[in-house]
C-alpha cells in the first residue's frame, strides 16, 4: 500500500515492487508503442532512443502522471521489469536535475554534470489513492543516450500491459473502495541500495 503515513517513510527513498534481482518500473505509452512493447517484451523499433524516457518505481505516481491512462499518448501502461544492476548503473551515473549548493559545489559544475551524465533523477512527491500529494518523496528517474540504450537492449527482463489493473483500481477508487482499490496495488517496499548509489542524488 502506498498510503501509508509519512512518519514510515525517510523523504528519499527509492521503493518499488522487486525480487532479488529485478526491479519493476513504470512507464505510459500510446498503443501504437505500448501493446508491441508488452505483446514481444521489448520496445518496438517506434520507440525513440534519442529523447530521454522516464522511469518510475512508484505505481501510484505513474496514475498520476498519465492520470490512471486516460492522458492523450499515455493510454497504456506498462510494467517493465528490469535488472536491480542496470538500475544501479543508472543510479551510479545520473545527476540531480536541479542544482543543490551543498551537493554540487557551483551551479557551473552541476550544468557540466548534468550535461555529461546520462541519466538523471527527480524526487517528487509520492502520491495517494486519490493522486493528492504526500510528504515524501518518490523516484523519477530519467535515461538518455547511454543509459536509454543500455535500459533498451540490456536491462529489460519482461513488459506487462498493466492498464486493465490501472482501470480497475481508479474504478474502485472512485466507486468509494478505497481498501479495496489498496489491495490491487503492487507491493512496493524500500530497496536495499549501497549507500554511495543515493549520495549524490538526496536533495
Amino acid at each position: 500500500m502506498n498510503d501509508q503515513p509519512a512518519g514510515q517513510h525517510p523523504k528519499f527513498e527509492v521503493r518499488a515492487h522487486h525480487t532479488e534481482s529485478t526491479v519493476t518500473v513504470y512507464q505510459a505509452y500510446p498503443p501504437h508503442i505500448g501493446g508491441p512493447a508488452a505483446r514481444d517484451g521489448r520496445f518496438p523499433p517506434s520507440w525513440s532512443r534519442e529523447r530521454m524516457t522516464w522511469i518510475k518505481p512508484s505505481f501510484l505516481w505513474m496514475m498520476y502522471r498519465c492520470g490512471w491512462g486516460t492522458k492523450k499518448d499515455q493510454e497504456t501502461v506498462l510494467a517493465v521489469e528490469i535488472g536491480r544492476e542496470g538500475l544501479a548503473w543508472a543510479l551510479r551515473n545520473s545527476c540531480l536535475s536541479h542544482y543543490v549548493p551543498g551537493l554540487h559545489g557551483d551551479a557551473a559544475a552541476w550544468k557540466r554534470r548534468l550535461r555529461e551524465a546520462p541519466a538523471r533523477v527527480q524526487w517528487d512527491p509520492e502520491r495517494d489513492l486519490w493522486l493528492r500529494p504526500l510528504p515524501y518523496r518518490s523516484l523519477q528517474l530519467g535515461l538518455a543516450g547511454e543509459a536509454a540504450a543500455r535500459y533498451a537492449d540490456e536491462w529489460i527482463v519482461g513488459i506487462e500491459d498493466v492498464t486493465p489493473l490501472a482501470t480497475e483500481i481508479r474504478a474502485l477508487v472512485r466507486a468509494g473502495e478505497p481498501e479495496r482499490a489498496a489491495g490491487m496495488l503492487p507491493g512496493e517496499r524500500p530497496l536495499r541500495l549501497d549507500g554511495e548509489l543515493l549520495a549524490h542524488l538526496r536533495a
